[in-house]
């Protein structure tokens, strides 16, 4: 059996994620959530679609973007 590299659980189901040239091992999808998805600044929340970026920052939304001083994003076309 395979070891998740979050919650450390022997499960014969895991899964491998090539990510950053690394190799991680899960037991679930929330295990490789936490482990991998990036966290809004602005409300910490674990950011699982594509979120919205100005710079090098990562955003769960164009309102928490906003509100840590990026003006140019919006979450629709006008």
């Amino acid at each position: 059996m395979a070891k998740c590299d979050q919650c450390g659980n022997d499960y014969d189901k895991a899964f491998l994620v090539n990510m950053g040239g690394q190799t991680y091992t899960f037991d679930s999808f929330e295990c490789a959530i936490h482990k991998l998805a990036p966290t809004c600044p602005h409300c910490r929340v674990r950011i699982m679609g594509h979120g919205v970026e100005q710079g090098d920052i990562i955003y769960c939304c164009a309102h928490c973007a906003e509100q840590e001083g990026a003006k140019a994003l919006i979450d629709r076309a006008p």
